[in-house]
């Protein structure tokens, strides 16, 4: 009954020892036998915002039967003073997507969840402009809190997807997004899956980042652009290497 694209996602909630400051998005990535939780760079640290996060919470389903049965899972973002996240760059400089290894043995023993993996990347699969899209995840933290399950909104591809925007390692996206929506996973439908024998029928465009804005924009005269940059998926291949 459940799309398992919503069990994908998770809410990210930042904070500086027991002091609240940010809630984000994540969602999973599996590799061989690793799992990783994917978000945005700045969700974990952002200097322009003075924003350094020293834990992160998340909330997993423990009941296959029952959703609504959900417990936090904290993730301490550095160890022996080191950051334990990674993230990437590339000749046009830093990326804003980080992702963070978890011990799978610390999970719950009943965790209710769905990854996305290799097999998700588009690879050399058209991609067309215009192309519909969703954005999974937390805007403005909301959420269904009786199930703990994000929301989906409705984008296109702004952009050529074949092309580096500007050179920068991202893409456009025409979509109506908020803050707590950085860091959700970017989707299309997988044309080729059965989505009644496929556990996950989604194919990984991006990582949702941020809004973009003109300078140049009267703030009286001129509405919001209304797009947004989301980083190419295939980032994940280099982060989630050995």
């Amino acid at each position: 009954m459940i799309d398992p694209l919503l069990l994908s996602v998770v809410k990210v909630l930042t904070f500086n020892g027991e002091q609240p400051l940010t809630n984000a998005t994540g969602f999973f990535f599996a590799r061989d036998e690793k799992l990783f939780l994917v978000t945005s760079r700045h969700v974990l640290w952002d200097t322009p915002s003075e924003h350094f996060p020293d834990i992160i919470r998340i909330e997993l389903h423990i009941d296959r039967d029952n959703v609504a049965e959900a417990v936090d899972f904290q993730i301490p973002l550095y160890r022996d003073g080191k950051s334990i996240w990674r993230q990437g760059s590339d000749s046009a400089g830093e990326i804003d997507v980080a992702v963070i290894e978890i011990d799978r043995s610390a999970l719950p023993a009943n965790l209710t969840y769905r990854s996305f993996s290799l097999q998700h990347m588009p690879g050399t699969e058209h991609v067309a402009v215009g192309e519909p899209l969703l954005i999974v995840g937390f805007p403005l933290g909301f959420h269904d809190t009786l199930h703990h399950l994000p929301v989906a909104r409705q984008a296109i591809i702004a952009s050529c997807f074949g092309l580096r925007f500007e050179g920068q390692g991202y893409f456009l996206t025409d979509a109506r997004t908020h803050r707590g929506m950085s860091g959700a996973p970017v989707v299309f439908r997988n044309r080729q899956a059965d989505s009644s024998n496929s556990d996950l029928p989604w194919k990984l465009a991006g990582i949702h980042s941020a809004r973009l804005d003109v300078g140049t924009r009267d703030v009286v005269s001129d509405e919001a652009l209304g797009l947004n940059c989301a980083w190419f998926a295939d980032i994940l291949l280099t982060l989630t290497e050995d």
